[in-house]
């Protein structure tokens, strides 16, 4: 007897019903609309990258996630390999942003500057599943390259919350932070430039462990005690502060150069000045963002009621370089594409301006003359915006109806061989 074989997905990965997909395919629509209005041009990359690019240091813990790919053909020597890399030359991207640093390198000669990208495309990482995170997921990104000026991140953060607004998300957070910022405070409280790292990866956790559990973190890694607490006195006294970014810009002095300070409170003035009331943005001093290849402004999507965020993103001036010799200025926004279908779902979300779903449900044995009336009445109805099925009659018609219903089928009409009923 042959082997029966395996009908579940492989582990991590997910099948996506109708109803989903359904969704799915109307928030690409909503997410490609808005971002075209707003001049990101659609690119597509191969989902499989050199591994030497995405283990440039470039990718955070997502570099310990790679599905790796063997070598192919006479490259493949299973019988001299010594280490994985004799046996490995490629894997999965972990995310967009390595794979559009690539693509941009090669074809800079190409493109507009500034370019303005929109990458939509399935990612993979070979992380613990749980709820709402796959090891394959969609991301969604627009990337602006060539524009040194906060206005890429104004426009990011612009065309992000438009698009969120289109899909009918609210009472949302856009919270922000500079990596400048981070590293002159570090700085002003006596931290070691070596050390930032470490310590911002403390600091990230304060939403989750609070304040006592970084100082204890802190503590426990071996950073000087009075460091540790002048660190932490600040970030208590920006809770305070009527307004943090005037204290800490005013604390920090000459350690945060004029410069950021000036892009950074445009950046707020600039997009508080536009934005609709559905969203605010606001100033997060603990926000640090994992990827190490963030040279400047970070951001984040918060959604505080959920206890959530769903999307996040930056400045990266320093990754075109790693290929090219030469910097590029470049900023990207990234929309948690799997999260939102996830709260759309569960929110009950109903495509809107669709017309009605019909299902003609025909008895077997219908005459051809019949059938073509059928046929003719439901183009009709067709053309006129509806959704129309038309499918064989079963034999538990009741229950097929239910299972339509479920799809959101809404208007039957049944047609018999010897007379129509309704």
């Amino acid at each position: 007897m042959a082997q029966t074989l395996s009908k579940k997905p492989v582990t991590g990965m997910k099948d996506i019903l109708p109803e989903e997909m359904e969704i799915r395919d109307y928030v690409i629509g909503v997410i490609k609309d808005t971002y075209a209005a707003f001049g990101f041009t659609s690119i597509e990359t191969p989902c499989v990258e050199n591994l030497a690019n995405l283990n440039c240091k470039a990718g955070g813990e997502n570099e310990k996630l790679i599905f790796k790919i063997l070598k192919r053909g006479d490259k493949l020597r299973l019988d001299e390999a010594q280490t994985e890399d004799d046996l490995v030359d490629g894997g999965l991207r972990y995310d967009l942003t390595v794979p559009l640093v690539r693509y941009y390198s090669n074809h800079a000669n190409e493109l507009p500057s500034p370019f303005k990208a929109l990458q939509m495309g399935n990612v993979w990482r070979a992380e613990r599943p749980q709820r709402g995170r796959y090891r394959q997921f969609m991301q969604c990104d627009i990337d602006i390259l060539g524009e040194a000026s906060n206005l890429a991140e104004t426009e990011l953060i612009l065309a992000t919350t438009t698009t969120l607004g289109r899909l009918g998300l609210k009472d949302f957070q856009i919270r922000i932070n500079d990596r400048q910022i981070l590293k002159a405070m570090a700085a002003h409280c006596g931290f070691q430039e070596e050390d930032y790292e470490a310590v911002f990866i403390i600091l990230d956790k304060m939403d989750k462990i609070g304040i006592e559990g970084v100082e204890a973190e802190l503590t426990e890694s071996g950073f000087d005690r009075s460091v540790t607490e002048k660190y932490l006195a600040m970030f208590t006294a920006m809770e305070k502060a009527p307004d943090a970014v005037s204290y800490i810009f005013e604390e920090l002095g000459d350690g945060l150069s004029g410069e950021v300070k000036e892009s950074f409170l445009e950046i707020l003035e600039s997009v508080n000045a536009t934005k609709g009331d559905f969203f605010e943005l606001v100033f997060d001093p603990t926000l640090v963002r994992g990827m190490s290849y963030y040279t400047g402004t970070i951001f984040e999507i918060s959604m505080p009621q959920l206890g959530i965020s769903c999307g996040g993103g930056g400045r990266y001036d320093g990754m075109v370089g790693r290929f090219t010799g030469h910097d590029v200025p470049a900023c990207g926004f990234s929309i948690g594409f799997e999260r939102i279908i996830l709260l759309l779902m569960e929110n009950g979300f109903k495509i809107p301006g669709r017309g009605k779903k019909a299902a003609y449900l025909i008895e077997k044995g219908l005459p051809t003359d019949r059938m073509c009336e059928v046929l003719a009445q439901a183009q009709a109805q067709r053309e006129s915006g509806d959704q129309v099925l038309v499918a064989r009659m079963n034999k538990n018609k009741r229950f097929q109806k239910e299972q339509l219903a479920a799809q959101g089928y809404e208007d039957f009409k049944e047609f018999y061989r010897e007379e129509l009923k309704h």
